[in-house]
């Protein structure tokens, strides 16, 4: 910009300020510090918040002898499988004319398709391992056959080979597979006949009482009976007295009865 031109002798313009552009650069670092500010306070609110659970680290599971030996099947068994296909001429038969004119292009894509299989079957084996708990389980069963192994050697009966279950009888089979089944029904049969010996006990009482009730009526109609004969055994002493007596006095009233009707007659 070009300055306005001044009439001569007049006092000169005092001089312009400077440039808001030269002052910028020091009022800028002053005047960012407040968004700054506020994400330090953020972050303060954010440290002062709870801390989150520490996320639980899966046990790292060390593979027995079994379980090792598994492992140890599957890779050679995968290797001597994969490099039958490696050596083999089937896969170059399945393209002759790349075999022919860039055999060693061929062999390149065969390595590659080789060892991309056997990424995939680590892969799947691994996930089989861990989906199905198998390293985990054959360490109980490392376990369980420690145990029964030392539990053996400790009861002594080491010297004596089990029996084979194939050479056993067919009745002791038979009984063996039977036994559960029978000593549930032993148990259901023995508490019913147990109850039904306390009924037939109860009913047992019951009768002895009532025949006992029954022995004393009879006992009490027995005496009766006695007291009624030892009455008549006393009666029968005076009865002949008695019957002359009353035949006296049957006639003595029909002699007076007769003399009676004369007495009427006459008058």
């Amino acid at each position: 910009m070009s300055a306005t031109p001044q009439p001569t002798g007049a006092t000169p313009p005092p001089p312009p300020p400077p440039p808001p552009h030269q002052s910028e650069p020091s009022q800028q670092p002053q005047a960012t510090p407040q968004p700054q500010s506020e994400a330090d306070g953020d972050g303060d609110q954010e440290l002062e918040s709870p801390p989150l659970p520490p996320v639980p680290v899966p046990a790292v599971v060390v593979p027995g002898p079994r379980a090792a030996r598994l492992q140890q099947l599957f890779a050679s068994t995968l290797h001597h499988t994969l490099d039958k296909v490696v050596r083999g001429g089937n896969f170059g038969a399945c393209f002759p004319t790349v075999a022919a004119r860039a055999p060693g292009t061929l062999e390149f894509v065969q390595r590659q398709m080789v060892d991309r299989l056997r990424g995939l079957c680590e892969k799947e084996f691994d996930n089989i391992l861990q989906s199905r708990n198998v390293i985990p389980k054959l360490n109980e069963l490392e376990t369980l056959l420690l145990d029964a192994q030392a539990r053996k050697e400790s009861s002594g009966d080491g010297d004596d080979p089990p029996i084979p279950p194939h050479t056993l009888p067919a009745p002791t089979i038979l009984a063996a597979h039977l036994a559960p089944h029978l000593t549930h029904h032993h148990a259901q049969l023995t508490a019913k006949l147990g109850a039904t010996q306390a009924d037939n006990a109860a009913l047992f009482a019951d009768i002895q009482a009532q025949r006992r009730e029954i022995e004393a009526l009879l006992a009490g109609v027995e005496r009766t009976l006695a007291d009624m004969d030892a009455a008549s055994g006393l009666l029968g002493e005076v009865v002949g007295e008695l019957v002359v007596e009353t035949r006296q006095a049957a006639g003595r009233a029909a002699a007076g009865g007769g003399e009676d009707v004369e007495m009427e007659g006459g008058l």
